[in-house]
C-alpha cells in the first residue's frame, strides 16, 4: 500500500473513531422546578474550572403587541443595566473584575442571559441573575438612555449596512399576521411613544421565574448548586400566566414578489420559502438542505454560482428555527454586470435538480459530516452546553434533546431532502425580493 494512501486511511479511522465516541457521550444534567415556577438545569463537569451561570427568558419579538415593537430586544439593554442593588455599569464591572465574560441576545422567541466565571464565583454569578429577575430597576433614567443605544444600533447594523434591512423586507412580506412580520429590533417609533408604564408592564409580565429557565453549567458540586440556587431564587414571587402567542399564519397561496433600491452597488436575488417549526421531522431535512445547497467553499450554490458560472460573489441558504414555522431563506449576491434575472434562474436551476435527482451517496455523507460535526461543536464548551439544555427545554420542551437531536439529523434519508425540497421550495410557497441599487432606478 502506498504510503499516502496508508495516510488517508489512518486519517479517515481516527476521524470516525472520534465521531463514535463523539456520539456516545452524553451530557448528564439534573433538573427541578421552584415553587414559583422557575426551572432549573445543572450540568457538572469539573475538567476545567469554569461555570456558565445563564438565565432563557421565554419571551422574544413573537411575544410584543403590533403597537409596541422592539420591547424584547429593549430589555435585553435594561434589563442589563442597572438593579436595586447593582449600580449603573455594575454587571459589567463585576464580571470582569472576576475575570469572566458576559453577554446577553434576543431572537423572535426568547432573551438570554449569561456570565462564565472561574468556578468560585458560581455564588456572585446566582446573585446577579436573582438581582435581574427580582429587582430589575426601570425608570426615566434607564428608558432614555437605552432608547438612545438601541437607535445607534439599529443605524449600525441595519439603516446603514449594505443589504442591512434584507430581513426585515422579508418578514413583511413573507408573513400576514404572525409576530414574526417584524423584525426583532422592532421600530424606534414605537419604542419613543411607549410610556415608562408601558415598560414596567412588561418587565413585570415576562420577566418572572415562572417564565424562565435557569441553565448552569460547568465546575460546580450539583448538591451545594442546588441549594445556592434555592436561596437565591426561591423568594422570588411568580408571575401572572402568560398568554402564549397562538397566531396561524394562513398558507400562502402565491408567489410574493418585489424590487427593493437600496444603498448597495451589487444586486441581490433573495428566496424565502415558508417552513415547519423547528423540531419537527421535516425540519431537520430542510435544515440539511441548506448545508447541500450553501454550507462551506464546496456547497452546491458557491461550486455553481461563484465558482464556476461566476455569476455571484456570494451565496447563502439559511433555515430560521423558529418555535412557531419559519423561513428558508437563500439568497446569491451578483458579480459586477451580471443581470439579476440570470442569477435568479442559476438559483432556481440549482433547487431543481435537488427536486429532480437524489443525492449521490458520497455527498449525503459529506453533508452528514459536516452537520454532526456542528452539533458536536456546539456542545463542546461548557457555555455552549448551557445555552443548548436552557433552549431545549423552553423552545422544544424537551431537555434531553441535547442527547437526541443529533439523531434526528442522522435519521434523515436522501429520499428526505428530495421529498422536502419538492414540498416546500416551490414558487407559490415563496417570496422573492430583487435588491437592486439606487443608481438603477
Amino acid at each position: 500500500m502506498k504510503k499516502s494512501t496508508l495516510l488517508k486511511v489512518f486519517t479517515l479511522l481516527i476521524f470516525l473513531g472520534h465521531g463514535l465516541i463523539a456520539q456516545e457521550a452524553k451530557i448528564s444534567f439534573k433538573e427541578f422546578d421552584l415553587e414559583n415556577g422557575l426551572h432549573v438545569i445543572l450540568h457538572q463537569d469539573n475538567t476545567t474550572p469554569i461555570v456558565s451561570v445563564s438565565t432563557m427568558y421565554h419571551v422574544g419579538s413573537k411575544n410584543e403587541e403590533p403597537d409596541k415593537t422592539g420591547f424584547a430586544h429593549f430589555f435585553e439593554h435594561v434589563a442589563s443595566r442597572r438593579t436595586k442593588n447593582i449600580p449603573v455599569g455594575g454587571f459589567t464591572d463585576y464580571v470582569s473584575q472576576a475575570g469572566g465574560t458576559r453577554n446577553a441576545s434576543t431572537n423572535f422567541d426568547r432573551t438570554y442571559y449569561f456570565e462564565i466565571f472561574p468556578s468560585n464565583y458560581l455564588e456572585m454569578g446566582l446573585w446577579m441573575e436573582s438581582e435581574r429577575m427580582l429587582n430589575m430597576v426601570v425608570d426615566s433614567t434607564v428608558v432614555e438612555t437605552q432608547r438612545e443605544v438601541v437607535k445607534e444600533e439599529k443605524r449600525l447594523r441595519y439603516d446603514n449596512q449594505p443589504y442591512g434591512t434584507l430581513l426585515p423586507e422579508m418578514l413583511d412580506r413573507a408573513y400576514k399576521v404572525h409576530p414574526y412580520r417584524w423584525p426583532v429590533i422592532g421600530s424606534m417609533e414605537h419604542l419613543d411613544n411607549a410610556s415608562i408604564q408601558d415598560f414596567i408592564n412588561f418587565r413585570d409580565k415576562f420577566y418572572v421565574p415562572n417564565n424562565a429557565v435557569l441553565s448552569i453549567a460547568g465546575d460546580i458540586d450539583m448538591n451545594q448548586t442546588e441549594s445556592l440556587v434555592k436561596l437565591y431564587f426561591s423568594d422570588i414571587p411568580a408571575g401572572d400566566p402568560n398568554e402564549w402567542v397562538n397566531v396561524d399564519e394562513p398558507p400562502q397561496k402565491n408567489e410574493i414578489r418585489d424590487l427593493i433600491y437600496d444603498n448597495v452597488q451589487l444586486p441581490a436575488v433573495i428566496f424565502a420559502y415558508h417552513m415547519p417549526a423547528a423540531g419537527t421531522e421535516d425540519f431537520y431535512a430542510l435544515s440539511m438542505l441548506t448545508t447541500l445547497l450553501a454550507d462551506g467553499a464546496s456547497s452546491r450554490m458557491n461550486k455553481a454560482l461563484v465558482d464556476n458560472k461566476q455569476l455571484a460573489v456570494a451565496s447563502a441558504a439559511i433555515p430560521l428555527p423558529l418555535e412557531d414555522p419559519g423561513l428558508f431563506i437563500a439568497f446569491g449576491i451578483a458579480n459586477l454586470g451580471v443581470d439579476v434575472g440570470d442569477l435568479e434562474e442559476a438559483m432556481q436551476e440549482e433547487i431543481d435538480k435537488v427536486k429532480e435527482n437524489l443525492i449521490e451517496e458520497r455527498e449525503f455523507q459529506k453533508i452528514r459530516n459536516q452537520v454532526e460535526n456542528d452539533f458536536i461543536s456546539s456542545n463542546s464548551m461548557v457555555a455552549g452546553i448551557a445555552e443548548s439544555l436552557a433552549e431545549y427545554y423552553l423552545i422544544y420542551g424537551n431537555t434531553n434533546l441535547i442527547n437526541t437531536e443529533l439523531d434526528k439529523f442522522l435519521a434523515v434519508t436522501r429520499e428526505d431532502i428530495q421529498r422536502v425540497a419538492r414540498k416546500y421550495l416551490v414558487n407559490d410557497n415563496r417570496v422573492v425580493l430583487h435588491w437592486l441599487p439606487n443608481s438603477s432606478q
